[in-house]
C-alpha cells in the first residue's frame, strides 16, 4: 500500500471527519487563525491523513504539519515514531503544547510564520517547541 492509497480509503476520510468534530480548545483557537488562508495566504487543512497518521493541521504546499499536544504526549515514544515517518516522507513537523496555544498564541503564530517563511529551518527541541524539518535526500 502506498501513502496515497491510504489517503483515498473511505475509512481515512471518515476518521478525519470524526477527529475534526472533537477538537480541543487549543486546536479550535489555532484553527481560527489558520483557516481560509488567513495565515499569510497559506492554505491549511485539519486532520489530514498522511500514511497511517492524521496531522492536526497541515499545509500541503509547504509540506508542513502542525501538532497541538496535551500532557499525554510528554515523553511519548509513539510521537517520535510518527515524527520520523512524517519527516522521512517529506513533511516538516512542528509541535506545540496546548497551554502555549491558549496562553501565548502570538508567539506560536510567529514561530509558524518563521517556518513558513524559511527563517526556521534547523531542528529545534526545547521545552515549549519541537520542530523537525523534513529529511533531505
Amino acid at each position: 500500500m502506498t501513502r496515497n492509497d491510504f489517503n483515498e480509503r473511505p475509512q481515512a476520510t471518515a476518521r478525519a471527519r470524526s477527529l475534526r468534530q472533537t477538537e480541543n480548545d487549543a486546536e479550535d483557537k489555532l484553527w481560527n487563525e489558520l483557516r481560509d488562508r488567513r495565515f499569510n495566504g497559506n492554505k491549511f487543512v485539519r486532520q489530514l491523513p498522511i500514511g497511517p497518521y492524521f496531522a492536526d493541521f497541515a499545509c500541503r504546499e509547504l509540506r508542513l504539519v502542525i501538532e497541538i499536544d496535551g500532557s499525554q504526549h510528554a515523553e511519548n515514544r509513539r510521537d517520535g515514531i510518527r515524527d520520523v515517518f512524517m519527516t522521512d516522507n517529506g513533511w516538516s513537523v512542528v509541535r506545540f503544547w496546548n497551554v502555549d496555544v491558549l496562553r501565548a498564541l502570538p508567539s506560536v503564530l510567529e514561530t509558524i510564520l518563521a517556518i513558513c517563511d524559511g527563517r526556521l529551518t534547523e531542528r529545534v527541541e526545547v521545552a515549549d517547541l519541537r520542530f523537525f524539518p523534513a529529511a533531505r535526500d
